[in-house]
């Protein structure tokens, strides 16, 4: 059982990998990435360009869980929806960063930034932002402003980046990110939406070295999952799951 899947509606791996310069957009290149990709994972079948030359191929998204990679011009992307294990999405990740550099001709000297994100999503009728303050509180500074009769909040969205070198090149993020407008709240008409927690793991920069993109990717998961386990799950995501439960 993976331990992240009952810790919200839904959760994610996606791996972002952004370039200085502009990738290969030619109909062969393009295609042959893909057919690479799909010859690892033939369920992933669903091809289809997007506007601004944006390529993907998916799996169906019928089942809840399933695989998906794309090509923009400065950007390649790769997800994987309810995984069943972080492994299985770390090993598509990983072929996916192997193919770039001799597919797409995006060497580690072309980085602009390298991305691991986990998501986690809370189906939520109702006002996101007091949820959040609720759930999670606020700092103590504002903590008499969340005590104002009659006052409602209407915007919070907690974040904090942390850098892990000195040069400030190795940084995680915590975040979330609530989907409630002051319109909704004002007519006291609330869609069911998603709330989201985000914690992105990033490479800014050219890789040091020879460094591979692999094993760049390999030391993001490191920390992406260090901060999960020691301090996201405690603190944030079931504090959250816990406060949705009894609303």
């Amino acid at each position: 059982m993976n331990r992240y899947s009952g810790l919200s509606d839904d959760y994610y791996v996606n791996m972002n990998l952004g370039t200085e310069m502009e990738l290969p957009s030619n109909r062969e290149t393009v295609l042959q990435y893909f057919e690479r990709v799909q010859k690892k994972y033939p369920t992933m079948r669903n091809f289809y360009g997007r506007d601004q030359g944006h390529f993907v191929l998916e799996e169906d998204k019928g089942p809840g869980s399933y695989r998906w990679t794309s090509i923009e011009p400065r950007r390649v992307c790769s997800g994987y929806i309810n995984p069943p294990s972080v492994e299985d999405a770390m090993e598509q990740h990983r072929l996916v960063l192997d193919l770039v550099p001799y597919m797409l001709s995006a060497s580690p000297l072309d980085c602009e930034a390298l991305d691991l994100l986990f998501g986690f999503d809370f189906t939520y009728r109702g006002n996101h932002n007091q949820l959040v303050a609720e759930a999670l509180g606020v700092g103590p500074c504002f903590e008499r402003l969340s005590e104002i009769p009659g006052a409602t909040v209407i915007n919070y969205e907690p974040s904090l980046t942390m850098a892990f070198d000195e040069d400030c090149r190795t940084q995680c993020r915590v975040s979330v990110e609530t989907r409630t407008n002051a319109y909704q709240i004002r007519m006291r008409e609330y869609p069911e939406d998603q709330l989201s927690v985000y914690v992105t793991a990033r490479q800014y920069g050219s890789l040091l070295g020879d460094t591979s993109y692999v094993e760049a990717v390999d030391q993001l998961i490191e920390i992406a999952q260090d901060m999960l386990d020691n301090y996201v799950v405690e603190h944030v995501l079931q504090p959250l799951a816990q406060t949705i439960a009894i609303k």
